[in-house]
């Protein structure tokens, strides 16, 4: 097991970066991510697999909801994505490889893989693998998670000196329409904790009384929490947080 680097329970982390599409900021962006180091926060992303299987820093599954195109991140390869604006801003898709020359160790930097299998299965592996093949060499905080324990498995073995967590909540049925039900069953009490030698959970703020998490904790894991959006919201959760995954205001960044 790879400790988090402290700088993880230190500085507030912006959810997709610090971004505000009012002024031009879009998710997930350069933009985004520049304004989170400006105001001294740590960074969260998401990352996408391409058709050429490389790490796109995207959180959807599909181009429509965040560009002007539609169809499946999957279905494209790095250079046609490169192309493609970002909705309410002034620049394209990037890859993973870019964000983390831009970013070069100046800040935490958590990475969330979305899961490619669909059922949170086994189906996956070119995703995590380009991400470990980007983070080789990188100087820095960083750390990686992810919904579904295979790919932190799979991601283990590709790159076994980076922290890694689980992302986690209640599993709700509404929340997952396409979820077996087995599966969200069996994730929702973070059985494979253990198992994969994890460090860390980042689990949803509005979950976080779950007695597992309690368990965890009092076990010497770390519990991060998503997404939190207004000062109420985050003073409930560093009750039991560690730390915040933030969006929508400005999280105080704590003095040293």
């Amino acid at each position: 097991m790879t400790p988090l680097d402290p700088a993880f329970l230190a500085l507030p982390l912006a959810h997709r970066g610090y971004h505000d599409i009012g002024i031009g900021i879009p998710e997930n962006s350069r933009a985004a991510f520049g304004a989170a180091i400006r105001a001294g926060y740590g960074i969260e992303l998401d990352v996408q697999l391409t058709a050429d299987h490389r790490a796109l820093v995207f959180h959807d599954y599909h181009l429509d909801r965040l560009t002007p195109a539609v169809g499946p991140v999957r279905g494209r390869t790095t250079a046609e994505l490169s192309q493609i604006p970002l909705s309410g801003g002034a620049e394209t898709i990037p890859t993973l490889a870019e964000i983390l020359t831009l970013v070069g160790g100046r800040t935490p930097l958590l990475i969330e893989i979305k899961d490619q299998d669909g059922e949170m299965k086994r189906d996956v592996g070119p995703l995590e693998r380009a991400v470990a093949a980007d983070l080789a060499g990188y100087q820095g905080p960083v750390a990686v998670m992810s919904f579904n324990p295979n790919a932190v498995d799979i991601f283990a073995a590709a790159a076994p000196g980076v922290p890694r967590g689980l992302t986690t909540c209640a599993y709700q049925p509404h929340d997952w329409p396409h979820l077996p039900e087995e599966v969200f069953i069996h994730l929702r009490e973070v059985p494979d904790f253990d198992r994969l030698g994890v460090t860390f959970v980042s689990h949803r703020a509005t979950d976080l009384a779950r007695p597992r998490i309690a368990d965890l904790k009092a076990k010497g894991a770390h519990v991060l929490c998503w997404t939190v959006r207004s000062p109420q919201e985050e003073a409930v959760a560093r009750k039991i947080a560690d730390n915040i995954t933030f969006e929508g205001y400005p999280a105080v960044v704590p003095q040293p």
